[in-house]
């Protein structure tokens, strides 16, 4: 069950990468390629760090799936119009997924709860920088002020919290990527945003 969460977080961020070379005005073979960074990026991180091969380097189902979904993107592009802020959810999507396999990956390893929710966030976050800093768009959308890399923080925290309360490892993840999911996409329609130093600084001199 964890496995086929796992392919819907990586086709999530297939299709993300896509469609953030589309609005950046790149080929289909740049479309590929960003597609490939964003779905990849993260787990490979984090199994560099945990010292062990790639999954995508020994999973031919999860190239092809990358490949297809990729193609697929392309082709609908291609023929119909990109809906309002559908970038936006379907990153949501692999942030929520993503987040909670690496946090699974961080327990099987046998890491201290820090590491833990540490190699959840790299790996949910990972792939949206690559994707970003190809695409030319700087600061990447973690660096700025919205809900991302938070809402991939609680979702960990979540994850660990439920693991060691004895929860089953397929109703954990389903709890935690949904709070991911909600609370990211919450910030978006609400337009919640983290404030800048700049702001703080502002509101304490305002205060005094």
């Amino acid at each position: 069950m964890l496995h086929a969460l796992y392919l819907v977080g990586i086709a999530a961020f297939a299709a993300s990468g896509v469609l953030a070379a589309y609005r950046a005005n790149m080929d289909p073979f740049g479309g590929l390629v960003l597609a490939f960074a964003a779905a990849v990026s993260g787990g490979t991180l984090r199994d560099t760090i945990l010292n062990r091969d790639p999954v995508w380097t020994h999973d031919w189902v999860l190239l092809t799936l990358i490949i297809c979904v990729g193609v697929g993107t392309i082709i609908y592009l291609r023929f119909w119009q990109l809906p309002h802020k559908s970038l936006l959810v379907v990153d949501a999507v692999g942030l929520s997924v993503v987040t909670v396999i690496g946090a699974r990956a961080g327990i099987e390893a046998g890491v201290t709860p820090l590491a833990v929710i540490i190699l959840a966030v790299l790996t949910g976050v990972t792939g949206e920088v690559i994707r970003d800093v190809l695409c030319g768009e700087f600061p990447p959308l973690l660096l700025r002020e919205d809900v991302y890399a938070i809402a991939a923080l609680a979702g960990a925290c979540c994850y660990l919290a439920l693991h060691h309360l004895g929860v089953g490892a397929t109703p954990a993840a389903a709890v935690s990527a949904g709070v991911v999911f909600a609370l990211r996409m919450g910030a978006v329609y609400l337009g919640v945003h983290l404030p800048r130093p700049q702001q703080l600084g502002k509101r304490g001199g305002d205060t005094g």
